[in-house]
């Protein structure tokens, strides 16, 4: 079902801030995904993409600080944002984005339920197909904010070219990754973000644990997590931040054959019963787990 400003809407895409962006490609290239080429923001922020079939991540760092426009009465800097996590919180996911099919109306609709009173944000650039063939791609962008999670950025996203962006050839990955399958994140008490996310989400079904949570979507899922079961499913340490994003996990048809993967890159990495994952300190700042299908 296409998601309207009343609908569940699926996983877009998760902005993961870096400082080396070649590194990070070189990183992810080293995990086994396929990493797109540099791409340039006319406000100061460049980015390289993994993309999977409906979703991606979209790698990014701050390219030409003095472009960055300030935040505005209602007006969300996409380039602020990611150059103040970077300066405060270091590399790592600081996004969520979820998919728009009407972001004028998403903007409405988040005004009336207060979690966000911003302008729609449209821009575009020039892409290029796996041929080197360019190509415009273009987007809008409707903005929410939690309160308790100032740390943590949300928006939807309409993809005005869809045609242009989405490639079947951008999609083949040497670790045989399927889809991003969920967004992690941390919260020292959850409850208090459920309200925010269930409507951010549009009404997307709650899957109830103990005190953590799992908002089901029509494409992947967020995994919204409390230190015991953070700990336990990541092995992460509890910290003071009251509410962050860990990472995302994606799908495979092998977690073995990953795993050789990372031990022949030399990439530490732990693996269970359940996923194989490597620590955001191991990570560039943003865990990444596998599950397999």
């Amino acid at each position: 079902m296409p998601a309207t400003a009343s609908t569940p809407r699926g996983l877009d895409h998760l902005v993961i801030g870096v400082r080396d962006l070649d590194a990070a490609g070189r990183f992810y290239d080293k995990l086994g995904f396929r990493v797109g080429a540099r791409n340039r923001h006319p406000w100061g922020t460049e980015n390289r993409i993994v993309q999977f079939p409906g979703s991606f991540l979209e790698l990014v760092t701050i390219g030409d600080e003095s472009a960055i426009p300030p935040h505005g009465e209602r007006r969300f800097s996409f380039g602020a944002f990611v150059r103040d996590a970077l300066a405060a919180q270091g590399e790592g996911l600081s996004m969520l984005v979820l998919e728009s099919t009407n972001a004028k109306a998403d903007a409405a609709a988040f005004q009336a339920a207060g979690i966000g009173d911003f302008e729609p944000f449209f821009f575009e650039r020039q892409g290029k197909r796996p041929d080197g063939t360019p190509v415009r791609v273009a987007f809008e962008l409707a903005f929410a904010a939690d309160s308790r999670a100032p740390e943590c950025g949300f928006f939807v996203c309409q993809q005005l070219e869809p045609q242009n962006f989405w490639n079947p050839e951008f999609q083949q990955h040497p670790n045989g990754a399927t889809a991003l399958a969920s967004a992690v994140m941390l919260a020292d008490e959850p409850a208090v973000h459920r309200a925010f996310l269930t409507t951010f989400s549009g009404g997307a079904e709650v899957l109830e644990g103990n005190e953590d949570y799992v908002l089901a979507l029509p494409r992947g899922r967020i995994d919204v997590l409390d230190p015991e079961a953070a700990q336990g499913a990541y092995q992460v340490e509890p910290d003071t931040t009251p509410a962050r994003f860990l990472g995302f996990c994606a799908t495979v048809p092998n977690l073995d054959k990953v795993a050789e993967r990372l031990t022949a890159a030399d990439i530490p990495f732990v693996q269970n019963e359940e996923r194989l994952f490597v620590q955001a300190e191991d990570a560039m700042g943003c865990m990444i787990a596998f599950e397999q299908i």
